[in-house]
């Protein structure tokens, strides 16, 4: 395991609500560590509060969402250590010019469609004060142009003139302007056809190779994070379910949740299998949740499912799937063997296979709730 050092990003227990007649809690107690050149995968279904994670991290969060609790932490290669929820104006400001980098959720249209590319480049070195000279923004411009396949000679175009691919291209060398220690994704592949997503993925691989920055990428694509990410939060409701390294999440998960999502896209390595979606939907996040969020549609639910909400904490026991434990998180009651004395199934252990084909509740139609297996509503969009 890595140690403390090596940590640019600490989030704890971080909360976020939307003011309103009902205030919607869309982020609910989540601590996330980040370490030097890691990708920290986080994925969910839609609404599970992803992107208000990934606002409240960057502190761009704007009325009505107000960050209501929790701590976050920036810790630079130089040692220096910020707290980000008490930066304000300037301050603030002056952080984002080397610290943290934002790629927007479809910023393939974020572009500006009246001003050059090169023009929106200038604008991001004059707004943080870089000092140089037209001539060194340019070429500092067509050196991160090139940096990310696209020759430099487009620094004269509109978005217009580039197609899907080359304008995510630019969004990401944008981000990359300034040197950020940390790049937060959010759905940056989203909209592309697979052929140019793969390329832009190889293309941020590469670049987090050669310049050394930790990225936290954000998508409802659970198939994608399982090929680009070190380590996986699995999002439900709000509130991180699952969290641990991804090879061993995709090995064997320890929440029904993530089980839900592995069964809902097919293994293109392994046997042909029939895929699930995950019956139900997710719960209003504007009233009170009592017990489990995913209590509903979950096909292993306990009695203390109903009435006492789990908490992210290790898992028991030495092994999971013969690794070591440490470092795998679950909010489930089924590790806990005082409220499940059996324990979990198989397939939620750690012993069973790679995402097993059955989970006998669901497969006989079982869903807690009154749902079917059948009942695919709510699953991974």
């Amino acid at each position: 395991m890595s140690g403390p050092d090596d940590i640019v990003l600490r989030a704890e227990h971080v909360s976020v609500s939307y003011a309103s007649r009902r205030p919607v809690r869309a982020v609910r107690d989540v601590s996330l560590e980040l370490r030097r050149g890691e990708v920290l995968g986080i994925v969910g279904e839609s609404g599970c509060g992803k992107s208000t994670l990934a606002y409240a991290l960057t502190r761009l969060l704007r009325p009505p969402a107000e960050l209501t609790g929790g701590t976050v932490t920036f810790c630079g290669k130089d040692g220096l250590r910020v707290e980000l929820t008490s930066l304000a104006g300037e301050q603030l400001r002056q952080f984002r010019s080397t610290g943290m980098a934002m790629v927007f959720q479809s910023a393939m249209n974020a572009l500006n469609p009246v001003t050059s590319i090169g023009q929106q480049f200038r604008d991001i070195f004059r707004a943080h004060d870089t000092g140089m000279d037209r001539g060194a923004m340019d070429a500092r411009a067509g050196d991160l142009l090139e940096m990310v396949g696209i020759d430099r000679g487009r620094l004269r175009s509109f978005a217009h003139e580039l197609s899907g691919g080359m304008r995510q291209r630019v969004i990401i060398a944008m981000a990359l302007a300034l040197d950020p220690e940390v790049v937060i994704m959010d759905e940056p592949t989203t909209a592309l056809d697979v052929v140019v997503q793969q390329e832009i993925l190889d293309e941020i691989d590469r670049l987090r190779e050669a310049l050394g920055f930790s990225i936290i990428f954000i998508t409802h694509d659970l198939s994608l994070l399982l090929e680009v990410s070190d380590t996986l939060a699995v999002m439900y409701a709000g509130q991180v379910v699952e969290y641990a390294p991804t090879e061993q999440v995709a090995a064997a998960p320890a929440h029904p949740y993530t089980l839900g999502l592995l069964r809902s896209f097919p293994d293109m390595r392994g046997q042909r299998r029939e895929l699930r979606g995950i019956p139900g939907s997710p719960p209003d996040l504007g009233e009170r949740i009592v017990g489990c969020a995913f209590a509903a549609r979950c096909g292993y639910v306990v009695e203390a499912c109903r009435t006492a909400s789990p908490v992210l904490q290790q898992l028991p026991g030495e092994l999971r799937a013969g690794l070591p434990v440490a470092g795998w998180d679950a909010a489930c009651h089924l590790h806990n063997l005082d409220l499940c004395p059996g324990g979990p199934p198989a397939e939620l252990s750690g012993t069973a296979t790679a995402r097993p084909d059955r989970t006998p509740a669901v497969a006989d139609g079982l869903v807690a709730g009154g749902a079917t297996a059948g009942d695919s509503s709510g699953g991974l969009r």
